[in-house]
């Protein structure tokens, strides 16, 4: 049973929503030496090798792994991590760091919809409203002209950071529906089986990556370890403490930072369409978990 959120509670939110909010900036960092192969990759492979240490060090052991689970395992690994860190790094070659960061927040606006055909969570009048004004907002995130002719890689790539959402919710959904396996355990797993999919193709497409230089080589070992291992350890902290909704606070700030950084750390043009979709999306999350944030408003003032 969770408790009130803590001081502690309240600094590890806003950090993973930092954290999380400025890694679309360094993967645009780590694109200006590497692939976005190899930059998904070793972002896997990386986060790999930290959770696993981690996961040693707290010792945690991996559970027998019948067929279900296995089956599980490798959808999960392939469609959060694999498929969307390579969709990312793919389309951060041709949309700003924001861009990517604000698709990022129509992530729940699909979960809910799938939650209600392919788990137990119905979908009442308050998420479908919260769904459509959200979606809204990721038509004028995309524009008018990404469908016309000769929009070009930059359509593609926001067509890639949606994909990319998408590949999210479905991961979620199939983590709420597989079978009992503890968070540290699952992450470590997934990262691992993403990266048995992205080291052969970075290999064949792009391959042995040398040392490009300072900050390119710097943002790799950050993707592998700030958003991987540390936040992955915070968050099963933070909802093993104060709950799954006290989380969803993170969701609200993650485009926030990366418009922030995105233009202050990267020098990015913010058209005036980046700030509407954000008040649309956030406006739709609002509307669609307006009943857990007020139940979580009621109890989350800080503990003193």
């Amino acid at each position: 049973m969770t408790s009130q959120p803590t001081s502690a509670n309240w600094l590890s939110i806003l950090l993973l929503g930092l954290i999380w909010g400025g890694t679309f900036a360094v993967v645009r960092l780590a694109l200006d030496g590497y692939g976005p192969v190899t930059v998904a990759c070793a972002r896997t492979a990386l986060g790999a090798m930290a959770m696993l240490g981690l996961m040693r060090v707290m010792q945690r052991r991996v559970p027998p792994l019948t067929p279900r689970l296995t089956g599980y395992l490798m959808a999960i690994g392939l469609l959060s991590t694999a498929l969307p860190f390579l969709l990312l790094s793919w389309g951060q070659q041709y949309v700003p760091s924001a861009f990517a960061g604000i698709s990022m927040a129509a992530l729940p606006l699909f979960v809910l919809p799938l939650a209600a055909v392919f788990s137990d969570e119905p979908f009442r009048w308050r998420g479908a409203v919260g769904v459509g004004v959200g979606f809204l907002g990721a038509l004028v995130l995309i524009g008018p002209g990404v469908l016309a002719p000769g929009a070009g890689l930059s359509a593609w790539g926001q067509m890639a950071c949606l994909a990319a959402a998408l590949s999210y919710a479905v991961a979620s959904i199939l983590t709420r529906r597989c079978p009992p396996i503890d968070g540290i355990v699952l992450t470590a797993l997934s990262l691992t089986l993403g990266a048995v999919v992205l080291v052969p193709m970075m290999l064949l497409t792009e391959g042995l990556p040398g040392w490009t230089g300072a900050v390119p080589g710097a943002a790799l070992v950050f993707l592998g370890l700030l958003p991987t291992a540390l936040a992955a350890l915070i968050r099963v902290t933070v909802i093993r403490s104060a709950g799954s909704v006290f989380m969803t606070l993170v969701n609200y700030q993650v485009p926030v930072w990366s418009m922030a950084i995105g233009a202050l750390g990267l020098g990015e043009a913010l058209p005036w369409r980046f700030f509407a979709a954000l008040a649309l999306i956030l406006t739709g999350l609002g509307i669609s978990q307006g009943r857990n944030l007020r139940d979580l408003l009621m109890r989350a003032a800080p503990a003193r």
